[in-house]
């Protein structure tokens, strides 16, 4: 087999090349590898079908397996930003395996049969989105809920001041509040769960347009179940409707917003646990964040959320790639969605960000947290919002008062309860932080 250093693709690939001076950004390996493994399924599965010579699917699988394990990456240079369809990278592809053959495939005939640009690129792309999001995505996620779990039941007794609006607001525990970070990490893996199995419903079979023109009709059904056999991945599925498959990419669009709805809960997570960490002193300071890098080029000894700040800076990108995901997917006519290249980039960037920030932040950061006693324990004795507790005893605007008072003058809350005429048993047998933090499963 020719070496990867020697040009294998042809000049279909060359003008792409000229044609598409764009970005300097080449279609994700991902895709390439999966378009590999698309095109050696399908040569086999066309000789078991007899519509192609053995020995010329055997020297095409052979060399698509070669494609697919990344050896020879440098062969596609073509951008990302090309043709909407992606014509020009399966042409990479076709010219590519038809040169590790030795020419004796050709690339339109032999390797291309039975396949459209319109259905295989698609398909790639689809399987690329639904392979890292199944083996990188989805345990990098379960990572980081185990590790915010962890600090959930690790910090189930520590009292801290809740918050509202950015105000005081009634105790709760440091460990309720890492319970509800692990859930909305746990409930994203749900929703791009859900999403995949739309994604694995690939576009493979319909050709040009949908209808399987030259192709053979039990095609498309053993290409799935080779590349499900191989890949391991279950859910791959004949489309629900295939002009449906091959006319959108609402698939993708779907699993683009699951993959949103994660930044949306990660910035959430990353700002409370900046926030909680600031100061030391002159800030929130209820946790120690890992000390990981120095925090300031001049300041001596200051610590920065860095990881955090990391976090919320990949959850904007991904957030700004769904956009531009949406953009794409409403811009397809009649049968085919022609932004296909723009939707692979984005979406499987996004995968690929979220995948190592959340095992960085799990590792990083997470599992380095640790309480700052000092500051929780001053910010739950110091809300004046455990006034709240005493309502069904006297009343909101007894309690109104009493908080009112404490806040102006200073003075403690139970010295201006009783003041106030609350029985000094009842205050404090009501005003227990703990058994407050607990609510109604005290």
């Amino acid at each position: 087999m020719p070496p990867s250093n020697k040009t294998l693709y042809g000049g279909e690939t060359q003008k792409a090349v000229d044609n598409f001076p764009i970005s300097g950004e080449t279609v994700p390996a991902s895709v390439i590898h999966w378009l590999g493994r698309i095109k050696g399924a399908a040569a086999l599965v066309n000789a078991d079908l007899g519509k192609l010579d053995p020995k010329l699917a055997a020297d095409i699988a052979t060399a698509a397996e070669a494609v697919a394990s990344g050896e020879h990456d440098s062969q596609f240079p073509i951008d990302v930003f090309q043709t909407g369809s992606g014509t020009s990278s399966n042409m990479n592809t076709n010219e590519v395996l038809s040169a590790l053959t030795g020419g004796a495939a050709h690339p339109n005939d032999h390797v291309n049969m039975g396949q459209s640009s319109n259905d295989v690129f698609p398909s790639a792309v689809h399987l690329a989105a639904l392979d890292q999001a199944t083996k990188q995505l989805l345990p990098a996620l379960k990572q980081l809920e185990r590790s915010l779990d962890r600090k959930a039941k690790k910090f189930k007794d520590v009292v801290k001041s809740g918050r509202t609006h950015l105000m005081d607001a009634v105790p709760v525990t440091l460990g309720q509040e890492f319970a509800g970070y692990a859930t909305q990490v746990r409930l994203g893996q749900e929703r791009i769960q859900s999403a995949l199995v739309h994604v694995g419903q690939i576009p493979l079979g319909g050709t040009a347009t949908g209808t399987g023109l030259n192709t053979h009709p039990k095609f498309a059904a053993e290409v799935r179940k080779r590349l499900a056999r191989d890949s391991k991945l279950k859910l791959i599925a004949p489309p629900a409707d295939p002009f449906e498959a091959q006319a959108n990419r609402d698939a993708l669009v779907e699993l683009s917003g699951a993959l949103k709805v994660v930044a949306v809960s990660l910035t959430k997570i990353a700002q409370d646990i900046a926030l909680m960490g600031s100061g030391p002193r002159a800030g929130i300071g209820e946790i120690f964040l890992p000390e990981l890098q120095k925090g300031s080029s001049i300041m001596p000894g200051k610590v920065n959320p860095v990881l955090p700040e990391v976090v919320l800076q990949v959850s904007a990108q991904v957030i700004g790639n769904d956009t531009a995901i949406t953009i794409g997917g409403m811009q397809g006519q009649f049968e085919l969605n022609v932004r296909i290249p723009l939707i692979a980039r984005n979406l499987l960037q996004s995968i690929h960000l979220l995948s190592t920030t959340s095992v960085a932040f799990a590792e990083k950061c997470i599992d380095g947290i640790e309480v700052n006693k000092a500051g929780t324990a001053a910010s739950a004795g110091g809300t004046l919002a455990v006034a709240t507790a005493l309502n069904e005893a006297i009343g909101y605007d007894k309690a109104t008062t009493i908080v009112q008072i404490a806040s102006k003058s200073g003075r403690p809350l139970r010295e201006v309860a009783l003041e106030q005429g609350v029985d000094a048993k009842l205050y404090d047998d009501t005003i227990d932080l703990r058994r407050i933090a607990a609510g109604n499963q005290a």
